[in-house]
């Protein structure tokens, strides 16, 4: 036991072992005190949460297609109406829907397409039925040892952000307003001069 120190000193501390608090870290790159604090990204009341709207389609009345014959090696390009058949060598092409994306969007381009086979006995073959997009032909092609049919692209349809117009209310032009002309002041003729009345008892030469 340390003896206690006369009146009117102050203890000496010992600094053979200097304190350190226990909740203190070492420092150093390893250090807990340097590891990154992890962000609070939970959404707060005062955050406004956007929704991105849905990609808008244009729903179109005609799809064109290319066609390859294999044997000759030429390629063709034919349109089809939705839901009509058009017949391109031995394959019979009907068209469903046909889809497109505005201007202001990614371009993508799909339609689902049925694709028969008509063969030598006169049969009707189903060969292809699925959704056919113009970016990707190889994706779901039509398998034939002869022909080969993809999607071009689809035409007809209307963007969606553009007002229809009818037809019968075509664009006229507003009516011209007419500027009022000055008043032009009416002036009088001017007076003729008059002859004196010849005298009394003279007459007028005859005339040559």
């Amino acid at each position: 036991m340390a003896p206690a120190p006369p009146p009117g000193q102050r203890p000496q501390q010992d600094v053979s072992t200097p304190s350190q608090p226990a909740t203190a870290l070492p420092p150093g790159p390893g250090s807990p005190r340097n590891a990154p604090q992890q962000a609070n990204t939970a959404p707060q009341p005062s955050d406004e949460v956007v929704v991105e709207p849905p990609p808008q389609r244009i729903n179109n009345p005609t799809t064109v297609f290319s066609g390859l014959d294999k044997i000759t090696g030429r390629i063709i390009s034919f349109d089809v109406a939705i839901n009509e058949t058009v017949q391109f060598g031995a394959l019979q092409v009907t068209p469903r829907v046909c889809y497109s994306r505005p201007p202001t969007e990614t371009p993508n381009t799909d339609a689902f397409v049925e694709v028969d086979e008509v063969t030598l006995q006169g049969e009707i073959k189903r060969i292809f039925t699925g959704w056919m997009f113009a970016a990707s032909p190889g994706l779901h092609a039509v398998e034939h040892p002869i022909y080969d049919v993809w999607l071009t692209e689809c035409k007809g349809g209307q963007n969606p952000n553009v007002a229809e117009v009818p037809a019968d209310q075509t664009a006229k032009p507003p009516p011209r307003q007419q500027q009022p002309q000055p008043q032009q002041r009416r002036t009088s003729p001017p007076p003729q001069p008059q002859r004196a009345p010849p005298p009394p008892g003279f007459f007028p030469p005859p005339a040559r």
